[in-house]
């Protein structure tokens, strides 16, 4: 399904389904904080600043490895659930602001490293890579992590048969299935010509999960360009791929986690 153009209402759509959010989404792989921990070089009392942590997903692993962590989530709502979810750990906050107009109140502390769960996209073209190198240290790092559901070789034929539920309700021209995981890139390029990073290096991690009818419906009902739909066509496109799965079982479902990691010089 294409995604919605309305930058500007979508980034705000997953304040409406926080619970929600939280219950469906899945986790993402420890290997993958292995990865992010050994690139960054994060010492071991390190701060890190998390932008749009959404309900804590990636919050609560960084938290429970002993970092100082500090998140700016823009949704009440979405702050509250990781909260809540961080409540353990006495060194993780989370401030309610909007990352873009956002400053810390200690602004001589440069963080160990900037991190984004999926988030990264949300942030303006014109700060993307600017401001989280003004707020790092010297050598500290930036890490995004990006995440897309992808097709590798020999997958369910359901991920390309429920297309025709998308054409049927929501007919675009960039209906498509999945991507084969080779397909997908990184923001290598992107990174190095801001000019602000060097050593840029990039990890992949690819995962499976696996869903009955109910519980992916719930996973789509926490993407924003779903929520975006009318609700009698929201609602016709769920039954749709409710009864597709519910004539097979489950399925499972690949999702690929870019991260891309660049230090300060």
């Amino acid at each position: 399904m294409a995604e919605h153009p309305d930058r500007e209402r979508l980034r705000t759509t997953f304040e409406t389904v926080a619970e929600r959010y939280d219950a469906a989404r899945p986790t993402y792989p420890e290997a993958l904080f292995d990865d992010l921990v050994e690139l960054a070089d994060l010492p071991a009392a390190g701060h890190v600043l998390e932008i749009g942590p959404g309900t804590g997903k990636a919050s609560v692993a960084l938290a429970g490895r002993g970092y100082s962590l500090l998140g700016v989530e823009l949704g009440p709502q979405l702050a509250g659930v990781a909260r809540a979810n961080l409540a353990p750990f006495p060194k993780a906050r989370i401030v309610l602001a909007d990352f873009d107009e956002w400053e810390p109140l200690e602004p001589e502390r440069g963080f160990d490293a900037v991190v984004a769960f999926t988030a990264f996209h949300w942030i303006s073209p014109h700060l993307r890579y600017a401001k989280p190198a003004r707020l790092l240290r010297k050598g500290g790092a930036l890490a995004v992590v990006e995440t897309k559901h992808v097709l590798p070789a020999g997958a369910d034929p359901f991920w390309t048969d429920v297309q025709a539920d998308y054409d049927a309700v929501v007919p675009h021209p960039d209906n498509s299935p999945p991507p084969p995981p080779e397909e997908v890139g990184d923001r290598r390029e992107e990174i190095e010509a801001s000019g602000l990073y060097r050593d840029v290096e990039v990890r992949r991690h690819l995962w499976d999960v696996e869903y009955d009818p109910d519980e992916y419906v719930a996973v789509l009902g926490t993407y924003s360009a779903h929520l975006a739909l009318p609700e009698a066509r929201r609602d016709e496109l769920f039954a749709r791929i409710q009864a597709r799965i519910a004539a097979q079982g489950r399925v499972t479902k690949t999702y690929l986690a870019t991260l891309n990691v660049a230090r300060k010089p």
